[in-house]
């Protein structure tokens, strides 16, 4: 299962997150300590910045390599200043192509998003449920076979359909959907899930039939942290099964627990 960090907060280097902490994604690709299959994160990484001075979309950086092993890496996360980022690093599920169209983060519009978990099975079970429900212009937004870019298909297609409401509420009705598309399909589903525009960060901690990765949440001053495992030490917090959490730069979290 991959790993993923969010960041938002005051402008910092790309180093500073991905690099230099004793528990970076680095490290957490080859000594995860809390992945609940597989051992390694070597099936390529990406990361999504935003630079609102430029354009309001993000600019993403992909690679199918081991994280450790890219040798653009160093220059990159030296040179890249953002107060918004989402990385992860890839445990790809076995059978599914190790190419950039399956690399995330995936974009639209402003939008960024990161996917840990896992659907079993998906092309038997989830695959034809879920395309059926995507409309034009969503449907076309797939461009690889995982079960991530479906999901994140799926949420655009919410988001644009009620656009004046809240993430938040669009991520909680996706995934009261999800759970019901697994329950009738008899699979196991797993999603913690990171969105970002840019100025907010809306993750969860989710699954259907088996139990969520882990996922956690630290405000340090003014900068806001989710990692599937803590970067560095401090008073971080684990998301709930069912959590939703909202982070606005101005205030505190804002937490939603699903009912079950």
């Amino acid at each position: 299962m991959c790993r993923l960090l969010a960041y938002l907060g005051s402008p910092v280097s790309l180093q500073s997150l991905l690099c230099q902490p004793p528990h970076s994604l680095i490290v957490q690709s080859y000594q995860p300590r809390e992945m609940t299959a597989g051992r390694l994160n070597a099936d390529g990484y990406g990361f999504s910045w935003y630079d609102r001075h430029q354009r309001n979309q993000p600019f993403t950086y992909k690679s199918i390599l081991p994280i450790w092993s890219d040798i653009n890496l160093p220059s990159l996360s030296d040179y890249i200043h953002s107060d918004c980022i989402l990385a992860y690093v890839r445990s790809a599920t076995p059978g599914q192509a190790l190419d950039l169209s399956n690399s995330q983060p995936f974009n639209y519009h402003n939008w960024s998003f990161i996917h840990n978990g896992a659907i079993p099975q998906f092309r038997q079970r989830l695959y034809r449920p879920l395309r059926d429900r995507l409309r034009s212009p969503y449907y076309e937004l797939i461009n690889g076979t995982t079960d991530s870019e479906h999901l994140f298909a799926y949420l655009m297609q919410l988001q644009d359909s009620h656009p004046q409401q809240p993430l938040s509420q669009t991520l909680k009705t996706a995934l009261e959907d999800f759970q019901e598309l697994a329950i009738a399909h008899n699979s196991q589903l797993s999603a913690n899930l990171i969105l970002s525009d840019g100025q907010h960060l809306i993750a969860c901690r989710f699954a259907v039939n088996t139990t969520p990765p882990s996922l956690y949440y630290l405000q340090q001053d003014d900068s806001h942290l989710i990692a599937s495992e803590p970067i560095f030490p401090g008073n971080w917090q684990a998301f709930a099964p069912g959590s939703i959490v909202k982070v606005n730069p101005t205030q505190g979290p804002q937490w939603t627990v699903l009912t079950p």
